[in-house]
Formats: C-alpha cells, structure tokens, sequence
C-alpha cells in the first residue's frame, strides 16, 4: 500500500508526535530530577571536565544518567529499522531530526513544567550547565533547530527523475 499523503502533513505530524513524545519524556525527567537538572543529585557518575565535552557536550559534565538516557532515545528513535526490515539514508536524516527536535523540545518542557523553574527561570543566571546562549535560548536549541530542519529538509526532499527543460 503506497503512502499518498502530503510531505507537510507527513512533516507536521511527525513533528506533532516527536513533541508529544517530549512531553512525557519532560514530565519522567522532572520526577526523576526534581530541581536538580543536569542529574546534579542523582546518585551517577560524572565527568566534570574534559575536551572531548567542549566540543561535543557544549562543556556539560558527561553523566551516567545522561549516557544511558541519549542511548536508549537514540535506539529507540531507530526502531523503525527493525520494525520494516530496511534502512535508507532519508529515514536515517529523518530520524536523526526527530531526535534533535526532540531533545529541544524535551529540554524546554522540561524548564516550563517544572515547579523549581518555569519561564520566570529560564535564563543562563538560573541554568548553568546550558553554558552558552544565543537568542534568549541555549545555543545547542539553535544549533539543533538548524540542523535537525536541514536534515527533515534532506529526507522529504526528492529529485526529479525527469530531466531539466533546457529550451
């Protein structure tokens, strides 16, 4: 049965679904964590500082926490492999966009829903372990927003099997 549904439909629904998504996952976090983000009181290894978390980790601390929660979402963005037995490089684009929209929007429920934050609290004085801001919103939300829409862009976007009109 072949799909015949709009790319923006599909688009807009699946970015429906990754926030719906991020809201659940927000509300686990904030009964998990409580007002401590970053699992500063969760009994979990840390990695303070290193140069690797510079450049890959926007210099938060690694955590245990954080490791095994960003592999299992990762995972379980890729189920979709498994379940249909193929792999291409449009669902991989389209999968790793979800991904980074999602940990946005998780991210940013999580400080709304929060009784210790809310929006009154969103700002580097109250969120330290976001170091770097741009916008009035963590770098790493602009950086993914960028990112994650290139490659949503890249996985809807289909060539021509026609060739140009050059007349």
């Amino acid at each position: 049965m072949e799909n015949k549904e709009s790319p923006l439909f599909h688009c807009l629904s699946l970015i429906i679904w990754v926030s719906i998504m991020a809201f659940f996952f927000a509300e686990v976090e904030i009964q998990i964590e409580g007002g401590s983000g970053w699992a500063a009181s969760l009994p979990t290894w840390r990695i303070e500082k290193h140069w690797l978390l510079d450049i890959f980790w926007g210099g938060r601390p690694m955590t245990g926490y954080h490791a095994w929660v960003f592999s299992f979402m990762f995972l379980s963005f890729h189920l979709g492999v498994f379940l249909n037995n193929r792999w291409t490089w449009r669902f991989e684009c389209m999968t790793i966009a979800s991904l980074m929209y999602f940990w946005i929007i998780e991210d940013f429920l999580w400080f709304v829903f929060n009784p210790h934050f809310g929006m009154q609290k969103f700002n580097p004085a109250n969120i330290p372990w976001h170091k770097s801001w741009l916008f009035g919103v963590p770098t790493d939300y602009v950086t993914f927003l960028l990112m994650g829409s290139a490659l949503l862009f890249a996985s809807f976007y289909k060539k021509s099997s026609q060739p140009p009109n050059n007349t």
